[in-house]
């Protein structure tokens, strides 16, 4: 039997160090190899390009670059960079979580979309905390979801968004399984005037406001906790289905 092959992936680009800690973590299960971005493409969500052509660079052996996006970085290295299908495919470990409507956005947990499309377990990984981040932790914490992964897999159509706490592993409460948030951002966009007085506008900051729940992902990462959330691609509001049908005169 061969052994596991495992695509690495991130959003934050090759040189992040929290790539390498999820490389490094996950090497001991099978060959693990790395595509990710030249440069950091937080919050590039699904983009893929397609207005250029994308280059591929190999920096040492196993460790890829590509100068596109981690939708990107996923599809080429998947059709052309690996040599047969991965059996897993691992995005981050994102400097800072990827909570409630922050995956819509996020690259990180882009690329463990992409991969399940294409029928592959994927696993995002974030960690909470600021800079200067330690990896060591969400990197123990990967390597034990990544085995149970590829022992055990995963639901049909379903990647998981996983955030850990900025702790140490005695100090983590466990590892619960969480249904996504809503994390809405007020006063989130600031106004700048250049030095010639023109305006311009910024997006980041503002105050978060949450709901959703006990057992949603921000609520249990609070806690202590490691926050595992199953996202699956079907995106139909199925209930939805039923109120249009009956309230909606065709």
């Amino acid at each position: 039997m061969a052994e596991p092959l495992i695509l690495v992936t991130n959003d934050d680009g090759v040189y992040a160090p929290g790539l390498r800690a999820l490389f490094d973590a996950v090497r001991s299960l099978g060959r693990a190899i790395i595509v990710a971005p030249e440069r950091d493409k937080s919050a590039v969500s699904h983009s893929l390009t397609m207005n250029r052509p994308l280059r591929v660079r190999e920096l040492e052996p196993d460790i890829h670059t590509l100068d596109g996006t981690p939708t990107d970085c996923v599809t080429i290295g998947m059709n052309k960079v690996l040599t047969r299908r991965p059996d897993l495919i691992v995005s981050g470990i994102n400097p800072g979580v990827n909570l409630g409507d922050d995956i819509s956005y996020s690259g990180t947990v882009s690329a463990a979309i992409e991969g399940t499309m294409y029928g592959v377990p994927s696993l995002a990984f974030s960690l909470a905390g600021e800079s200067p981040f330690d990896f060591s932790t969400a990197a123990g914490i990967a390597w034990k979801l990544a085995s149970m992964a590829l022992t055990f897999g995963l639901p049909e159509n379903t990647l998981l968004n996983i955030n850990v706490p900025d702790k140490t592993a005695p100090e983590i409460k466990g590892i619960r399984f969480t249904r996504q948030g809503r994390r809405v951002y007020k006063n989130a966009i600031q106004e700048t005037f250049d030095p010639w007085g023109r305006k311009h506008y910024w997006i980041g900051g503002g105050t978060v406001h949450w709901s959703g729940g006990n057992d949603t992902d921000e609520e249990v990462l609070r806690g202590g906790s490691v926050s595992v959330t199953p996202i699956q691609l079907d995106l139909t509001n199925h209930a939805g289905i039923d109120f249009l049908k009956k309230n909606w005169q065709m």
